[in-house]
């Protein structure tokens, strides 16, 4: 006679805009949620708990959703109440840093860990939000959770992976959403919002591979020039009363490369003067004894 399925337990920590949507559909999904926020009382359907320990007590699988700042200490605090073959998951935006200090803690205390990136916004796509994963628990997490309907891609490479490919987007596209904000806000004050809008939005849809090489290629070439039109947009939005931080920003990246630009140049220039004539660079070329004044001696 076959035994019965022993239905998956999953503890939440955190039921913020983000945990409280995947526990949501976890008990949709037939899973025995336990849940614990000190700011937040479970929804129906979930266990509510008093602690990260009591909510992680007799959990195959925790998913610690509250905060970058918060990561370590509520690993901490959950660990006297895992079991010994346990699973922790962290889906915090945290640094690599942090989450191979947390792959460390786990390693020592004998727990399976899993570094979790969550690539897009959880509301609307809830448990089906696109993940990363890696570390030595990434495959089991993996595992878990893709019966359930996750999209998960688990990476070969140690925890902090997934945080580094996710915030390396995040340079980029973080970036590009606060000088889209920043461009729009001084439009505004211009009273150019919508000629903007326009602007930017064609720029986005007609983008393609080549483009990335033409802004990497264009920005180096034109540095020095574009450094100066960016602290000139920054006094103009100063001028419209708004705050100039990503066009300040992008005027000190052009300078640093203009910079390096010079001192690139610099260099050329004297390695070609050094083979064109050796002696003007190098006095002890044309005379040995420049170098070593003993060279001179009878």
């Amino acid at each position: 006679m076959s035994q019965p399925t022993r239905t998956l337990v999953i503890a939440v920590l955190g039921l913020g805009e983000a945990g409280s949507v995947i526990a949501a559909d976890l008990v949709d999904a037939g899973v025995d949620v336990r849940g614990y926020d000190p700011a937040v009382t479970a929804a129906e359907g979930i266990t509510d708990t008093g602690s990260e320990a009591e909510a992680a007590r007799g959990a195959d699988l925790v998913l610690s959703v509250n905060s970058a700042q918060a990561a370590v200490d509520a690993f901490e605090a959950g660990l006297p109440g895992l079991r010994e073959d346990a699973l922790w998951a962290d889906l915090n935006t945290a640094s690599p840093g942090t989450k191979r200090q947390l792959a460390g803690v786990a390693e020592a205390r004998g727990v399976s860990f899993a570094d979790v990136a969550m690539m897009a916004p959880v509301p609307g796509r809830g448990l089906r939000v696109p993940m990363l994963a890696s570390g030595d628990g990434a495959a089991r997490f993996a595992g878990t959770l893709r019966p359930l309907g996750a999209e998960i891609e688990v990476l070969d490479g140690p925890a902090g992976l997934a945080a580094r490919q996710k915030l390396l987007r995040s340079v980029f596209y973080k970036g590009m959403a606060a000088a889209v904000v920043e461009a729009l806000e001084a439009a505004r004050a211009a009273g150019a919002e919508p000629w903007m809008r326009e602007h930017i939005a064609a720029e986005l849809t007609s983008a393609d591979p080549a483009t990335v090489e033409r802004i990497v290629s264009g920005t180096l070439k034109h540095a020095r020039r574009r450094a100066a039109e960016m602290e000139a947009a920054a006094a103009m939005l100063t001028e419209l009363g708004v705050s100039p931080l990503m066009a300040s920003a992008s005027a000190a990246l052009h300078e640093r490369l203009a910079a390096g630009a010079d001192l690139a140049a610099n260099h050329l220039a004297a390695d070609e003067a050094a083979v064109a004539d050796p002696a003007a660079v190098d006095p002890a070329v044309a005379d040995p004894a420049a170098a070593d004044p003993a060279a001179g001696d009878p």
